[in-house]
């Protein structure tokens, strides 16, 4: 984890400066003593940053105790006004991240005289509906004990609803790019007051070809020295760093190392299999594992369908998600998952990024990813909040040459072995 201030010329900067003010939203009889953890060499408890107390108790009721890294180094910085460019991959923690600073400010900080229906003051942007959909779900737990008004505008779900959604004040607006320009044009939104601006996923919508569409919503938004800016990627590439000057101001750079060792309770196996037996291999190993929820990962949808039609005739519970299955049909999938009803998830990395599901007990990668952090990002779906975690990838012909360059990403050998007797 490193740490590096990035250069700009100096300006004179309006954004407001963090001062501790008696919050403004409700009351209760809960207080601290009701939160109690110990103080631990090398790790930042939420305690020591003295946060509102209604978010200290929802932080308590999602059973939050210390800081992961990306929470402690990012939050130095937000919680006095300051901007920051984090690279931290999906898993670590990052959503949390922006949203108690968001969330803590305006919980201290008044609403300005003459906010209008419509105008949100915190604005999250997100390149996927389902990423978009988990962090408002993210947000709205964690403003629970407050009054703070969160929504979102997605793509592929009802207009109206959404727009009636923007009536009053808004304080938290989720939002997918292509919506969020249709809610713009429309004068159904008004982004000229907001106050904080989160792009999350950066290296994602740069990779989807949202970059012109974001460029246009941060023209209708205030100046960088204007308004705080908060900039996620798992990447730093040279286009996304160029893009970070532009949009921030005297920014603060926090990375998060993108390696398995963020996963180090991930029992990674790989297995030596013919292109012609990963079918059987999958379906007599979903058949005789005890698995309680898995993720099986493909790199095509036409691959991704196959595979729900091959599971389906083997009588294995399952359901697929991927780019060309209607939004209203996924979320439905996803809470399902979630839930248990549905046993196993068949889907391509674009479906499977930013999903936040608990106790998915496996992850199987059918092909190896192109991109070798594609590869992290699969297998931190499994092994989350210190739970045991497997992830198995079958490695054919065609996935031989990825083997090397995800070694080399992750800075380690993966163990190559045969499938266990009787599943071929």
């Amino acid at each position: 984890m490193s740490e590096s201030d990035q250069t700009t010329a100096p300006a004179q900067s309006h954004k407001p400066k963090r001062r501790r003010r008696k919050p403004r939203r409700r009351q209760s009889s809960w207080d601290l003593r009701q939160f109690q953890v110990p103080a631990v060499a090398g790790k930042w408890r939420f305690h020591d940053f003295d946060l509102p107390l209604p978010l200290m108790r929802a932080i308590h009721a999602l059973g939050f105790e210390y800081c992961t890294p990306i929470q402690a180094e990012a939050l130095t910085h937000t919680l006095l006004g300051g901007d920051v460019v984090g690279k931290a991959q999906t898993g670590t923690g990052k959503t949390a991240a922006f949203l108690i600073s968001m969330l803590a400010y305006f919980l201290e900080e008044e609403a300005p005289d003459g906010q209008k229906s419509g105008a949100p003051r915190g604005l999250i942007v997100a390149p996927t509906r389902e990423l978009a959909l988990q962090i408002e779900k993210d947000a709205k737990a964690l403003a629970r004990f407050t009054s703070l008004n969160v929504t979102s505008v997605v793509g592929g779900m009802d207009y109206q609803k959404q727009r009636d959604g923007l009536n009053g004040n808004v304080d938290i607006l989720v939002a997918t790019p292509g919506r969020l320009l249709d809610f713009q044009q429309k004068r159904d939104i008004d982004l000229s007051q907001v106050e904080v601006l989160v792009l999350d996923e950066a290296d994602r919508m740069l990779s989807m070809g949202f970059i012109p569409d974001v460029k246009r919503i941060i023209r209708y938004t205030p100046k960088p020295v204007e308004r705080q800016t908060f900039l996620f990627s798992a990447t730093f590439t040279e286009d996304i760093l160029n893009l970070a000057s532009l949009w921030t101001h005297e920014a603060s750079h926090v990375e998060i190392a993108v390696t398995v060792d963020n996963a180090a309770d991930i029992d990674q196996r790989v297995y030596m299999v013919g292109d012609e037996d990963k079918q059987r291999l999958l379906v007599k190993l979903l058949q005789q594992e005890a698995f309680d929820r898995v993720m099986v990962f493909g790199n095509r949808r036409d691959l991704v369908r196959s595979l729900l039609a091959l599971l389906k005739k083997a009588d294995i519970n399952v359901a697929m998600l991927s780019g060309d299955v209607p939004q209203n049909q996924r979320i439905r999938t996803l809470e399902q998952f979630r839930e248990g009803e549905v046993q196993v998830l068949v889907a391509t990395d674009v479906a499977g990024r930013g999903i936040h599901i608990e106790d998915v007990s496996h992850v199987i990668n059918y092909t190896l990813p192109e991109d070798p952090e594609d590869y992290v990002h699969r297998i931190g779906r499994t092994g989350r909040a210190g739970a045991k975690g497997v992830s198995i990838s079958f490695v054919g012909e065609e996935d031989a040459f990825s083997l090397p360059e995800i070694e080399r990403f992750i800075g380690d050998k993966l163990p190559c072995e045969h499938p266990p007797e009787g599943l071929l």
